[in-house]
């Protein structure tokens, strides 16, 4: 297979690059030049953000199939897209269960009720922006050549938004640790490198149209996914597990301050809920939530501890003076435990 990634030098893009070299593959990279791409791959450089100028290495060859996980300004998508319909074979959109109209209900399935979104849209808001390349990719191939990866919550190595990472460093730090509660709350995401071979499959069988790309529900737990960051740095540490009516009271935000973490409740059902039947019958496999975490902690150590940022998110986890403050308020209320 001949494959062309756009972007391809970081986070998600990156893996699906690993993916595709590791069955062999020839792979193209277009991108802007901001981080060395991996080795073995065709080097495109231009900027999809100057407009269709900004195409010019894309104007001559041909792929089996693109994939794309661009997150702004649909008109990006629409102007690739348009350009590679008549020399590639299949469009795979990287998306977001974001398009979902809010509040995504538990148990959504791909069929569910979508955002209004334009192909011609500039910058909009994240879930226009996704609806809006799902719209463009799907005008310039087709239907029946386009598929959309509709992923939730995706962690694991190169990650450059800092969710996991910050719990990883959070811990490795040691001491007594905040840890929202339940323990037992299931948790739902997707490991980078799942999603990439998923894609790959998908891609190669031919496959179109969307698909919800998380794990099962209930795959782990936050208590499986902390215990694991435990192991992972063999910090000496103590989690204190409380309440998630007592984290929410004392003006903590879920999700932001404490990553990955929801109370349960509308928010939650929305990220944490969703049907991935069809993607588990056509193939999807996710691996055991400790060798996600094990991996991204060997990745943060091999960068000094310190992991890439996407400056366009906002810095995610908790300062270590509203933990403190928590946990000397809260402390004869919450449960201890390594």
């Amino acid at each position: 297979m001949k494959l062309l990634i756009l972007g391809g030098t970081e986070f998600v893009g990156r893996a699906v690059v690993e993916a595709a070299l590791g069955r062999g593959w020839e792979v193209t990279v277009f991108h802007r030049g901001r981080h060395e791409p991996p080795a073995g791959v065709t080097s495109l450089l231009g900027d999809r953000t100057t407009g269709p100028e900004g195409l010019a290495a894309l104007a001559t060859g041909s792929w089996d199939a693109v994939v794309d996980t661009w997150s702004a300004a649909p008109s990006a998508v629409r102007d690739a897209a348009r350009l590679l319909a008549d020399r590639v074979g299949r469009y795979a959109y990287v998306s977001s269960r974001s398009v979902y109209s809010w509040p995504p209900a538990a148990g959504l399935g791909e069929d569910g009720p979508l955002v209004e979104g334009s192909p011609d849209a500039g910058d909009v808001p994240y879930a226009e922006a996704k609806m809006g390349g799902e719209l463009a990719a799907t005008a310039a191939f087709g239907a029946d050549r386009t598929l959309h990866v509709r992923a939730g919550l995706i962690i694991g190595p190169y990650e450059n938004v800092g969710r996991l990472p910050w719990w990883l460093g959070r811990i490795a730090r040691g001491g007594t640790v905040l840890a929202p509660g339940p323990r037992t709350l299931p948790l739902q995401y997707v490991d980078a490198r799942d999603l990439a071979e998923w894609t790959l499959d998908a891609v190669a069988a031919g496959l179109s149209g969307p698909y919800n790309l998380v794990s099962p529900p209930g795959h782990t737990t936050m208590g499986e996914l902390l215990d694991a960051c435990v192991r992972a740095t063999g910090a000496d540490v103590e989690l204190r597990w409380a309440e998630p009516d007592a984290v929410v009271a004392a003006g903590l935000e879920p999700w932001s301050e404490l990553p990955v973490w929801l109370p349960p409740g509308e928010m939650y059902d929305a990220m944490h809920t969703a049907d991935v039947s069809k993607a588990v019958a056509a193939g999807l496999r996710c691996r055991p939530v400790a060798e996600t975490v094990a991996d991204t902690w060997a990745w943060l150590e091999s960068l000094g501890g310190v992991a890439p940022r996407r400056p366009d998110r906002p810095e995610v986890g908790l300062s270590p003076e509203r933990e403190a403050e928590f946990l000397a308020k809260h402390a004869p209320d919450i449960e201890g435990g390594s």
